[in-house]
């Protein structure tokens, strides 16, 4: 450093300095703000102990595709590491059997089956059992996924069912638009291609075509349930009108097989194996940065990211629709579009009109279909 000094100047060498040190702040910004809105491209292996044992996967929160690294916790749900861990667990003499631990109201038709036939691939395999034990909520999607499961218990204050699915809440602006003199004008390839937007009542083939989406979903439900419970699909179909069930109906209905705790449900999965076993937590790590610290201003539900670019409404990444307030603050109702339109009742609030027609003009003009996903939840 001492030749240097000789032979620059000093305010050269401060410029160095400064440039050096700007350089290097950069970088680690950079790469946290890369880690911090990575889409979860590759989740983490999960590695099983050296001893026989049971795999103990949670299903916490809705179950859908939507995960970032900024809104991650260890104790909330992320697909597609779960289905990577299942394929893991697959090819693992040690693991004997998975229990899924369900504390969900459900989630969206595409995931919620996806991880279904991962579980009934695993049991297809490996010939190893699969039990489920309901914690506080496991309706829609989360009884989905537990059809899967030899035998099913619940909390006692837990609730299930919900067996059925929904397509959303549909809002007709038309005569809203109309009182205040805007008129509105879509140009389509064919009569259905628009169907479903906020600006015109749906029609009688609308309304069957958008029905028939819902049966065929619905159907393949009750058939899982059915199968999975040994019922006839008459049988499934009176239980599977969309209503929630406490633990003990549900067990008066057979749709579990016993009410436990939490600690007497893990001597009651162990006791089905012939000698000493231990139930292993499979839980997803995230990335951990200074940037996480600020998950608790924008919740669980919100990435950063998705703040950013105007979020989804503050009622969270619902299980009606975005921001629809489907799960969270207080209620699985349908709530309305934009920021602050689904209350916590899980109602719509008249005084967000005006964000409800906004984002509906942004979809619009972005030819974002109305709504995106089949819920079962």
């Amino acid at each position: 450093m001492s030749w240097l000094r000789k032979r620059l100047p000093d305010w050269a060498l401060i410029v160095i300095i400064v440039v050096a040190v700007v350089a290097i702040a950069v970088s680690v910004i950079a790469v946290s703000i890369s880690s911090l809105f990575a889409q979860d491209r590759e989740a983490r292996d999960f590695s099983g102990p050296p001893y026989p044992y049971i795999a103990r996967i949670k299903v916490i929160g809705e179950i859908g595709g939507f995960s970032n690294r900024f809104a991650s916790s260890d104790t909330s749900y992320h697909h597609r590491w779960t289905i990577q861990t299942i394929d893991t667990l697959i090819g693992d003499a040690q693991n004997k059997g998975i229990c899924l631990w369900l504390d969900t109201p459900g989630g969206t038709v595409y995931e919620s089956d996806e991880l279904y036939l991962k579980l009934m691939e695993y049991k297809e395999k490996t010939g190893r059992p699969i039990y489920s034990y309901m914690r506080r909520i496991a309706a829609s999607g989360g009884y989905y996924v537990a059809a899967s499961s030899d035998e099913i218990f619940a909390n006692r204050n837990a609730w299930t069912g919900s067996i059925g699915v929904s397509l959303g809440t549909f809002f007709d602006f038309s005569e809203f638009l109309e009182e205040h003199g805007i008129r509105t004008e879509t140009i389509t390839s064919g009569s259905n291609k628009a169907m479903g937007n906020n600006y015109e009542p749906l029609t009688g083939e609308q309304r069957d075509i958008f029905q028939s989406l819902v049966d065929d979903a619905y159907d393949r439900f009750v058939e899982i349930v059915a199968e999975g419970r040994g019922m006839t699909d008459q049988e499934a179909r009176k239980l599977a009108d969309g209503r929630l069930y406490t633990a003990a109906q549900a067990l008066d209905a057979e749709l579990i097989d016993g009410i436990f705790g939490e600690k007497e449900a893990e001597a009651e999965i162990q006791s089905k194996f012939d000698g000493w076993i231990t139930i292993f937590d499979c839980y997803y790590k995230p990335d951990t940065n200074y940037f996480t610290l600020f998950s608790s201003v924008f919740g669980e539900r919100q990435g950063f990211l998705e703040f950013l670019l105007g979020g989804f409404g503050s009622g969270g990444y619902g299980s009606e629709g975005y921001g629809s307030g489907g799960y969270g603050s207080e209620g699985y109702g349908s709530g309305g579009y934009g920021s602050g339109a689904g209350g916590s009742d899980g109602t719509f609030s008249r005084g967000d009109v005006a964000a409800v027609l906004e984002l509906a003009r942004e979809q619009e003009e972005t030819g974002a279909p109305p709504l995106k996903y089949l819920y079962t939840g």
